[in-house]
């Protein structure tokens, strides 16, 4: 297990509140300048700022210094099988440097082999092996970037035989071995128990709740196999579902209240329905403090 430094940000008077955020989208730089709305914070993909200057930088900058900020890494590979791109995580660490965010995450999944990248994050077989290597990265990670990495739970879409012990002990065993904290995908969970016929709710009541410190909510698209059989994409190409924010509210009566992500990057839409879409998360969790409160 590695040590991590605490964040000693220029930004510190902006700690990530326990609120609604969203992820930050070029389509929507000018409308936030010129509103400046009622958000509690942003998310930025790293990779998207992993340039020296120009546009997404200069905006970002000036959304910096009124938000609190959390990135969110797509393609450090952390489950794969060959050695982590040392130039890569340089260049997230200076985006971390640049930016000092509050929250810093990456996805337990793999995403290039052989020098090939894929567009997507695809599963890995839980196996000592493979947990062997993902603790690896992820203490590499951590040393590199100075600071605690949360890692997100995945959408899976197949199971591997090879697989010898559940996602969640996998996720657990990890968590234990480097001290990272955990991004709880609320959208992942009901994909996966749809897609693979188990319990979302079954799998949230053994989940290692303590160690979240973000959740993120997203839409997803239905697809259908020859054959008729039902599977779920995590295309975050739409508004969160109903049965999403069914499970959502099943964490939030659970007592967990950390910052929530509404995640829509694909069919981006205006400024004002990403808006109202934060708005749900906020009344939730305020419906969920005074039932609290109410039962102290």
């Amino acid at each position: 297990m590695v040590e991590t430094t605490e964040n000693s940000s220029g930004f510190a008077k902006f700690p990530i509140p326990a609120c609604a955020g969203v992820g930050l989208k070029p389509e929507h730089y000018q409308a936030i300048l010129d509103s400046k709305p009622d958000i509690g914070w942003f998310e930025i993909h790293a990779e998207n700022y992993m340039g020296d200057g120009g546009a997404p930088h200069h905006f970002l900058g000036l959304i910096r210094e009124i938000y609190p900020l959390s990135v969110h890494g797509v393609g450090l590979n952390i489950g794969g099988q060959s050695a982590l791109d040392r130039t890569h995580l340089a260049r997230l660490r200076a985006v971390i440097d640049r930016y000092e965010p509050q929250l810093f995450s990456e996805h337990l999944a793999w995403s290039s082999h052989d020098h090939v990248f894929y567009n997507d994050l695809l599963p890995l077989p839980y196996t000592d092996d493979t947990l062997d290597q993902v603790v690896e990265h992820i203490d590499q990670v951590q040393s590199a970037v100075g600071r605690q990495m949360l890692l997100e739970n995945p959408a899976t879409y197949v199971n591997f035989k090879s697989s010898d012990m559940t996602e969640i002990d996998f996720i657990k065993e990890i968590v234990a071995r480097t001290g990272c904290g955990l991004l709880l995908d609320v959208n992942n969970v009901y994909v996966g128990g749809t897609n693979h016929n188990y319990s979302p709710t079954d799998y949230l009541a053994k989940f290692p709740m303590e160690h979240v410190r973000e959740i993120h909510l997203a839409g997803h698209a239905e697809t259908h196999e020859k054959g008729g059989a039902c599977v779920l994409i995590d295309a975050h190409d739409r508004a969160v579902l109903d049965q999403v924010w069914d499970l959502y509210k099943r964490v939030l009566s659970s007592g967990v209240t950390v910052p929530t992500l509404i995640e829509w990057d694909n069919d981006v839409p205006d400024w004002p329905t990403l808006f109202a879409e934060a708005k749900k998360v906020d009344q939730m969790i305020e419906a969920a403090q005074v039932r609290h409160s109410a039962h102290v």
